[in-house]
């Protein structure tokens, strides 16, 4: 049988049926294809687009361990990622277009290639310049092999289950972050980064073989980038990046002591403006502004970023409280596999269960998830460990897992009832609020943690005196665990008073992470009262609309 690489696309389209034809231009066709062939497609999408997350998950579930190989600061370490989002934030403006004109074959080609180059770099140049080139780059070859790896898994399932393709197309990437703190302590153990280095490359080839050999069915190409879309671009993307850098390193830097923070804020603000104006101001546009403005899509959107937000809880909340404990990754491999598995349920159970026409109740279901397991972490002590967090976290995981396909859903609907332009707008939308949302939620937990902190450290400072017999007591059994090896009375009590300095700290620490979590859990419940009421109103709407009577015939005009 030919999958039509060798006709033209007008040939090979008057051979597709009407539902294997293409949903707009730059997508693949969907043919009939043998069960054998459609497990190829799955498992090639499956890889591919794990490739393209997992670099990233491992870059941030391992910062210390990469800051410590390097040898750099914090504050270089924490750009590894937030030029990876730079980057792969604002390359969806220009990839659907691309396939659109150029076509799916060369597309998959550059995405690879650069890619494959990427996973050599690091083996060859080990620096922090190299590392950090290596990693915008990552940003934006894995923004197209993220794409690539949906289209292939479109592939694999008929027509009829296509919509539980798309979800189980959009999860897959969601599930790279557990994965790479399954997996990174034993790659780690094998040669430290190069173990890790070494594995990508080898999936980089798999997914190389994979897609040369199995290509996607044709797609039709048509012109469709203009001069102006390159001017929004050269605006957009540095005013993106510039707010990325703001929200990423502002809570490490410290917001107001960095002036750069300021600049790159106005810097943005400005970019995008100029952005904004453009695009509002265009017949054919390539952001839609007044289709995004709408209030069903605005709505989408809001919600997105606030569930982008809240699900921060899980990286910086908890992970960032066990780490305060002291717990190092090895401690966290039976909570990340937990969360793994309740990922991988998730995205599973949308997919069989999705309906089109309630998209909304499954984001308002993962909202009131997130606050149910949110308030759970936010009874933590300095004796929870992360058997303590299996529920919680995999409450939340299952959260993200339901969310992420019904929001798409949704978005993907308005689009194309409006035409294939406010397609771009959409995915662009969609994926800058997930990667802004994501820094956001970060910028915003860390920050309160912070802030928390301090305050929780002074009142309990306060309250600690000389003149409290339990605070001497406490004293007197922190400093007598040294009585046999420091002999001089007065150093035995500056040993004790700087371990109840550091009990202070780590009671402080808890107690800032409870408030983030409590935080989180209101902001996550009020979203979900606000999401189920705009769901019960349209429900009722269309009920009612239902309900009215058929408007009765015109009298006729006709002569007796």
């Amino acid at each position: 049988m030919s999958h039509g690489h060798d006709l033209s696309w007008e040939e090979y389209e008057r051979s597709l049926k009407p539902h294997e034809r293409p949903t707009m231009p730059g997508s693949p066709a969907t043919p009939d294809h043998h069960w054998r062939r459609r497990i190829a497609y799955g498992a090639t999408g499956f890889v591919v687009a794990m490739t393209g997350s997992l670099g990233n998950a491992a870059v941030q579930a391992n910062l210390p361990n990469l800051q410590g190989s390097l040898g750099i600061t914090p504050v270089e370490a924490a750009w590894l990622p937030v030029v990876f989002v730079m980057t792969n934030a604002c390359m969806n403006l220009i990839l659907v277009k691309f396939r659109q004109q150029y076509g799916l074959r060369l597309f998959t080609q550059i995405f690879l290639l650069a890619f494959l180059a990427i996973s050599v770099a690091p083996l060859v140049f080990e620096d922090y310049v190299s590392t950090l080139a290596v990693r915008a780059v990552a940003g934006m070859a894995a923004a197209g092999l993220s794409s690539l790896g949906f289209l292939y898994i479109i592939q694999a399932l008929p027509a009829q289950h296509r919509l539980k393709a798309l979800m189980l197309g959009i999860g897959v990437s969601g599930l790279a972050p557990p994965l790479a703190r399954v997996i990174m302590p034993d790659l780690l153990l094998i040669d430290d980064w190069r173990g890790f280095y070494v594995f990508e490359l080898g999936m980089v080839l798999v997914c190389l073989a994979a897609t040369f050999s199995l290509k996607l069915p044709p797609s039709q190409r048509m012109k469709v980038f203009e001069p102006l879309d390159f001017v929004t671009f050269a605006l957009f993307a540095p005013g993106v990046a510039l707010l990325s850098a703001v929200l990423g390193l502002g809570r490490i830097v410290w917001w107001f002591e960095a002036p750069w923070i300021g600049w790159a804020l106005i810097g943005a603000i400005v970019l995008l403006t100029a952005a904004i104006l453009i695009e509002f101001n265009r017949s054919n546009p390539l952001i839609d502004l007044r289709w995004l403005a709408g209030q069903d899509v605005a709505r989408l959107i809001l919600a997105i970023l606030v569930v982008r937000i809240v699900l921060a809880e899980q990286n910086t909340g908890a992970l960032g409280f066990l780490q305060a404990m002291g717990l190092g990754p090895d401690q966290l491999l039976g909570l990340f596999t937990v969360i793994l598995i309740a990922s991988a349920v998730g995205t599973v159970l949308i997919a069989l269960l999705v309906n089109p026409l309630k998209a909304e109740r499954p984001i308002a279901v993962a909202l009131a998830l997130i606050a149910v397991g949110a308030f759970l972490d936010s009874q933590a002590t300095v004796l929870t460990r992360p058997v303590n967090l299996y529920l919680s976290q995999a409450l939340l995981a299952f959260a993200a897992a339901i969310f992420i396909g019904p929001a798409m859903l949704i978005g993907l609907g308005n689009a194309l009832r409006q035409g294939p332009k406010t397609f771009v707008s959409f995915i662009v939308v969609f994926s800058v609020g997930q990667n802004i949302g994501g820094l956001a939620g970060s910028a915003l937990t860390g920050t309160v943690q912070v802030l928390r902190e301090k305050f929780h450290s002074n009142q309990l400072a306060e309250s600690m005196t000389l003149l409290d017999p339990q605070v001497v007591q406490r004293l007197q059994q922190l400093s007598g665990a040294y009585g046999r090896v420091i002999t001089d009375p007065a150093q035995r009590d500056g040993v004790g008073l700087r371990l109840l300095g550091q009990q202070i700290t780590q009671q402080a620490n808890v107690l800032a992470y409870n408030d983030v979590s409590l935080m989180i859990a209101v902001i996550a419940a009020v979203a979900a009262v606000w999401m189920t009421f705009h769901y019960i109103r349209g429900q009722l709407a269309q009920q009612r609309q239902a309900a009215q009577p058929a408007s009765p015939p015109p009298a006729s005009l006709d002569a007796d």
